[in-house]
């Protein structure tokens, strides 16, 4: 999450939260990629230690972290996550959506799938008015993969890949290549729902990601952070995502 970003919008068992709180959202960013001690999130935050803990208190009694402690140390504590980032708040974007709309409406005319366009104005939409929707297409995504991760054969790290290569293609949702080396690169070319659109700064498969993620925790119970790090968004000629273990 970017600091730029002033509003963000979590979800968890009480229901949804818009924050605007600049230490809040770093706290909850920092939680984000991971589990966290008090000193560290003072030392990332860069805040006063009573700062800090005036702001932990208060999500915690939003139920937006929860503190714990290591099983083979009970004098030490941590904080983690309990909620789900649903979106952030961004400057809007009204040229990548009147672009997507460009591309829908041609896709009648040149006989491409409409329902496929129809799905990614969805997050265009959004866009144009202010709200990135990643966080929430990336649990769908994961969720997806959950699910349809369960019917893949393969027991194997190599083996599962292979099979979400062949979902891709099966499916048409792009041209997928896998280069193993000291990580796992993945790269798609003719992209499902961003191969058609300009350079607007910013990777746009979040839901990808997800899948793949949900798809390694469903069948091999691998806990993995997929990130896109080349995108059609981003001006490159093909989407590239790298697959590192959490």
């Amino acid at each position: 999450m970017e600091m730029s970003r002033n509003t963000a919008i979590l979800s968890n068992n009480r229901g949804m939260v818009a924050l605007d709180s600049p230490v809040k959202l770093k706290i909850l960013e920092l939680l984000n990629n991971g589990y966290s001690s008090f000193d560290e999130l003072v030392e990332k935050s860069m805040k006063a230690k009573s700062t800090i803990s005036v702001h932990l208190r208060d999500l915690q009694e939003m139920d937006l972290i929860h503190e714990k402690t290591f099983p083979n140390d009970k004098r030490k504590k941590y904080f983690v996550l309990n909620a789900i980032y649903l979106a952030y708040s961004e400057p809007p974007i009204h040229q990548q959506y009147d672009t997507q709309m460009d591309i829908i409406t041609s896709s009648i005319v040149d006989g491409d799938s409409f329902k496929e366009k129809l799905f990614c104005s969805f997050r265009y939409v959004m866009e144009a008015h202010g709200i990135d929707p990643k966080p929430i297409l990336k649990k769908l995504g994961t969720d997806i993969g959950i699910r349809i991760g369960r019917d893949f054969e393969s027991k194997e790290f190599g083996g599962v890949l292979d099979e979400i290569s062949d979902f891709w293609k099966e499916h048409r949702l792009g041209d997928m290549t896998i280069k193993n080396g000291n990580g796992t690169e993945i790269t798609v070319v003719n992209c499902y729902h961003c191969g058609k659109m300009p350079d607007v700064g910013k990777t746009l498969c979040s839901m990808d990601e997800g899948f793949i993620e949900g798809v390694f925790l469903s069948k091999l119970k691998y806990a993995c952070r997929v990130s896109e790090i080349e995108c059609y968004g981003t001006g490159h000629k093909n989407c590239k995502f790298i697959l590192k273990e959490k």
